[in-house]
């Protein structure tokens, strides 16, 4: 009991958005690893990339926030891992496409 009402009133708790915040982020890379069942093709490059910067710039912020947000910084640093696996789906999709058209080309 004494675990749970020191995570209560600790600066991380429940009560805060420093927990809240974090906990409904994960629905990014959950949906990112949900997205690695769909063709490459589907990508959209534009808002892959544009993940990756966010879930950077937010690794950072969670890192140098007081308190410090391990949480957060999880949670991006998973993000950013799932967004950069499917920009390299989407590349290896390119470059074979790419071999196929040079391949009927000749």
């Amino acid at each position: 009991m004494k675990i749970l009402r020191s995570f209560w009133n600790s600066p991380t708790g429940l009560k805060t958005t420093h927990f809240w915040g974090p906990t409904f982020n994960w629905a990014l890379p959950l949906a990112a690893a949900m997205d690695t069942k769909k063709p490459p093709e589907t990508i959209s490059v534009n808002m892959t990339a544009v993940m990756c910067v966010y879930s950077a710039s937010f690794m950072r912020f969670a890192w140098v926030v007081r308190p410090r947000n391990l949480h957060l910084l999880v949670c991006h640093m998973t993000n950013e891992t799932m967004q950069l696996y499917q920009l390299s789906r989407w590349i290896r999709a390119q470059r074979v496409e790419q071999s196929i058209e040079e391949a009927n080309a000749e």
